[in-house]
């Protein structure tokens, strides 16, 4: 739909986003090592392994013992740091750094970490109980980062945003047009989506994602305001 490239809202709490900022490297980094130095059937592995597989929180398959790194409730986590492909990868990043550094700004550095790994949680949860018998795994960092959408959306709705509309055309729109049309399209695609239990897009974690990142931040609205107006 789009891609955002930069928005106008300065940080005022923090001097820089160092949370996004290891967040992002990380998945870079594990990006890198799975689909580039190991590849193939060892990135596959790690994807299986690391990524949350609904029909196992199902008890509806079993994974191979020789996969099982973690303990299955850590793929909640490990999940949201492995990506299928670069554009999977690009596309997480560039709405992570475009609009987490002012959500950081808002919750603090332990604050944004917590926030945005309950996202991920969650959105993982939303999947699963939309696929419980999907044996795909799940990965990608798309519903935390739909919840940090979320909370940019309701904390600075008029905020202007550069984006790419179709990955062509720059513009410059709010962030309430951007973020609230994002969400749309995740439901009206689900809606339109065929309901045969083949997961192709994971739409449901985004949703998930994104609906748990505005309740949090509406709960901790006054919070965030009394922050910046003792600033």
């Amino acid at each position: 739909m789009f891609l955002p490239i930069h928005d106008n809202t300065v940080l005022r709490l923090i001097r820089f986003q160092f949370v996004t900022g290891i967040i992002l490297l990380i998945n870079v980094v594990i990006f890198v090592y799975t689909h580039v130095l190991i590849g193939g059937s060892g990135e596959v592995s790690a994807l299986t392994s690391l990524g949350a597989i609904p029909a196992l929180f199902s008890d509806t398959a079993t994974l191979d013992p020789s996969l099982q790194l973690v303990p299955e409730p850590a793929t909640l986590l490990t999940y949201m740091f492995f990506h299928a492909g670069w554009l999977h990868l690009i596309a997480n990043m560039a709405f992570l750094w475009v609009f987490a550094d002012n959500v950081e700004d808002s919750f603090g550095h332990g604050g944004f970490l917590l926030f945005y790994l309950i996202c991920g949680i969650v959105s993982a949860l939303a999947h699963i109980y939309a696929a419980p018998a999907s044996k795909a795994p799940l990965v990608g960092a798309s519903g935390a980062v739909s919840g940090v959408m979320a909370a940019y959306l309701v904390l600075f709705p008029r905020a202007r945003v550069w984006v790419l509309l179709f990955m062509k055309l720059p513009l410059r729109i709010s962030a309430l047009w951007a973020l609230a049309g994002w969400f749309a399209f995740q439901v009206v695609s689900l809606l339109a989506t065929k309901q045969d239990g083949t997961v192709i897009v994971a739409w449901w974690a985004h949703i998930g994602g994104f609906l748990v990142g505005l309740l949090i931040t509406f709960c901790l609205l006054k919070l965030f305001r009394a922050r910046f107006a003792g600033e």
